[in-house]
């Protein structure tokens, strides 16, 4: 099943900190990104394996905490959307434009010989 992951990552982290903000409750902000991980992590690691989903959770925890550094100098939903732009972009370098792992079966991917 294939899928904008990239959207869902962005839009996690701009959706769980307006969850927050509106709802006054940082737990909820929390638990919408958590969700938004999870979906991305399930449709990612089939596709791509192990290692580039690890690297594109740990972009958006890097993403996640500069968000929060940078949100005293350039404004919270600044901070915020820049760092959905980043994780967004850097999830569909690595998972939604790559090409899907060969899976197993013992078939090997068609060459056109």
């Amino acid at each position: 099943m294939r899928g904008p992951v990239w959207v869902v990552a962005a839009a996690g982290l701009v959706l769980g900190f307006a969850a927050a903000q509106v709802t006054g409750l940082r737990w909820l902000g929390g638990a919408v990104l958590l969700a938004a991980g999870a979906w991305c992590v399930v449709r990612a690691w089939p596709r791509v394996g192990p290692a580039r989903t690890v690297l594109v959770v740990a972009v958006a925890l890097v993403a996640f905490v500069a968000s929060h550094l940078a949100a005293d100098v350039v404004g919270p939903w600044a901070s915020v959307l820049t760092a959905a732009a980043v994780l967004g972009a850097t999830t569909w370098w690595v998972v939604d434009r790559a090409r899907p792992r060969v899976g197993g079966g013992g078939q090997a991917p068609v060459t056109g010989r």
